[in-house]
């Protein structure tokens, strides 16, 4: 049995938040808290509610703000000696480097994160350092490395009774399933998350487990209409919360469904939403995704075969540079579907 989800990340004073605040009210609450506990010289209690402030600031997209919150966290952990909050610190942090495409850094300070919650007596902070490592490799595609490791993760939150990290785990081991082909696999594991964050009323991990349904019924069933439903419903929660990356991600899937349904005007307008929503918040993975799924349907509406073969070309060396093994693999497959192998290899 799962109990309610709640929020490792809201501690201190901030532990009453629910895993469905708004972030913008997790923002201002967080930041009072912050701001009582630096006028009373309350160092533990400053560095739990900076982290709140960093993890609101980086899941909103504001980058520098988060970037400075997650060291001022770790810098009052430290001088509290609490070994715990350190490691909380550094996950928020390795999780901030993973989403701006910084992957050594986030390897280095999940790592680092996940000793330290171990070292600390913190499960839960060991859970998500690790969580955020087995992530990381599968966002540059690493299946192998880190498929295990995402199994180990979601054996110990099912044991723990934990919801929002067997979501978290069983999304991720979807996604895997989703992008080597096995659909039927990956449709019944997004479902088991669905139903679960629902239970478990974990409105983000529902919203998430929502694209993904929607991602396998549309490749493979092509039933665009329900998954375009599904989408809607799941935008309309990432409105509510202020979800800035998971809405971007809601975007380019739009386009991807639209794309697959031969409706590319509309793919190529959700594309540029996805692709300005992930360059305001310095999202480089969303944005080559946004990039890809642009040029490819702009490709289909006419775009010159030689500007085509230019995007792409530049989009797969960038990729190339920043360790994007499966996005690059993507671009490969398109340049294979407008018939310009020979050009990329010029």
């Amino acid at each position: 049995m799962y109990g309610k989800a709640f929020a490792p990340e809201y501690q201190g004073a901030l532990t009453t938040l629910s895993v469905n605040s708004s972030l913008t009210d997790v923002l201002a609450e967080a930041t009072e808290r912050l701001r009582e506990a630096e006028r009373a010289g309350r160092v533990e209690e400053a560095a739990r509610c900076g982290l709140a402030v960093a993890e609101a600031h980086r899941r909103l997209g504001r980058i520098q703000d988060a970037d400075r919150a997650w060291k001022a966290s770790y810098r009052a952990a430290r001088e509290a000696g609490d070994t715990a909050a350190m490691a909380w610190a550094l996950w928020s942090g390795g999780t901030l480097a993973r989403q701006r495409g910084r992957f050594p850094l986030a390897w280095r300070l999940l790592g680092l994160a996940a000793e330290l919650g171990e070292r600390g007596g913190d499960v839960v902070a060991r859970g998500y350092s690790l969580a955020g490592l087995a992530e990381t490799g599968r966002i540059q595609g690493d299946y192998a490395a880190v498929g295990r490791l995402h199994e180990q993760l979601l054996t110990e939150a099912r044991k723990r009774g934990e919801a929002r990290h067997t979501v978290w785990a069983l999304e991720g081991i979807a996604q895997m399933r989703r992008n080597t082909g096995d659909y039927d696999e990956a449709y019944a594991l997004f479902q088991e998350a669905a139903q679960i964050a629902a239970r478990a009323d974990d409105r983000r991990g529902h919203a998430w487990a929502l694209r993904g349904l929607a991602d396998v019924l549309s490749v493979r069933d092509g039933a665009t209409g329900r998954a375009l439903e599904l989408l809607a419903e799941a935008e309309a929660t990432c409105r509510e919360m202020n979800l800035s990356s998971a809405l971007a991600y809601n975007h380019k899937m739009q386009g991807n469904v639209l794309y697959r349904a031969g409706r590319y005007p509309e793919a190529r307008d959700r594309y540029e939403l996805a692709l300005a929503e992930f360059r305001a918040m310095s999202e480089p993975r969303g944005e080559a995704l946004s990039r890809l799924g642009l040029a490819k349907s702009l490709a289909r509406l006419g775009r010159d075969r030689a500007e085509t073969a230019a995007e792409l070309a530049g989009l797969a060396r960038t990729l190339e540079r920043g360790g994007l093994r499966h996005v690059r693999e993507m671009v490969v497959r398109a340049q294979r579907e407008f018939g310009l192998e020979t050009e990329a290899a010029r």
